[in-house]
């Protein structure tokens, strides 16, 4: 419970203190799956809000996202999404509401071929690690706002051209569930993670 105190101090200092970056539809709009819907609605919608730590002595960043509930026309509220190099991992934790976690692993250099592919449901207090290799994408499929905090090492650069091109992740989730994206070639079958229920104390795994 510790790490749950220290990250609740931390989060309401980073919300009230750090003026976030905000991600609106005109900067994901591409990997949308409703495209009918992105021609009709306000490219300024703002989708979330980021707000970015300072890294630590370690390198190491915390940052709290938070995702309002709304659909993207028939699609749930997500993250652009990006793909880590094989070394970077991430961890992260949910403050409040719910989340669906998709990765994916690329498995050709232009991203068209997907070999492995899973997703995670998590609620308040439980987290997942986001593997090295791995694209990752959030969904608020709730009807309330999620809040998420994350760690990270500053060193690393993230992919998001391979996401662009393809237009976004391997699965949409829509309101009728999962649908695949048909600009990927070869998707492996979708698999169901299981989240973390307690956060890990050392983040030396991260660096």
């Amino acid at each position: 419970m510790e790490i749950n105190l220290i990250a609740d101090l931390k989060t309401r200092a980073i919300v009230e203190k750090i003026e976030p970056d905000i991600r609106r539809l005109k900067h994901i709009a591409v990997v949308c799956h409703d495209q009918e819907w992105v021609k009709r609605a306000d490219p300024e919608l703002i989708l979330y809000y980021m707000h970015r730590g300072k890294p630590d002595a370690n390198g190491i960043r915390y940052d709290i996202t938070v995702i309002p509930s709304l659909m993207l026309g028939d699609e749930f509220n997500k993250t652009w999404g990006h793909y880590h190099t094989d070394k970077c991992r991430e961890l992260y934790t949910i403050m409040e509401g719910e989340a669906i976690w998709l990765m994916q692993r690329r498995a050709d250099g232009n991203g068209a071929e997907i070999s492995d592919v899973y997703f995670v449901r998590a609620k308040p207090g439980q987290g997942i690690i986001i593997p090295g290799g791995y694209a990752h994408f959030t969904i608020n499929p709730a009807n309330r706002p999620l809040v998420i905090a994350n760690w990270v090492s500053s060193k690393y650069v993230f992919d998001y051209k391979t996401v662009d091109k393809m237009g976004g992740a391997c699965y949409y989730y829509l309101k009728s569930g999962w649908t695949k994206n048909s600009r990927y070639e070869k998707i492996a079958g979708l698999r169901e993670g299981q989240p973390l229920d307690t956060i890990p104390q050392n983040f030396d795994f991260l660096r």
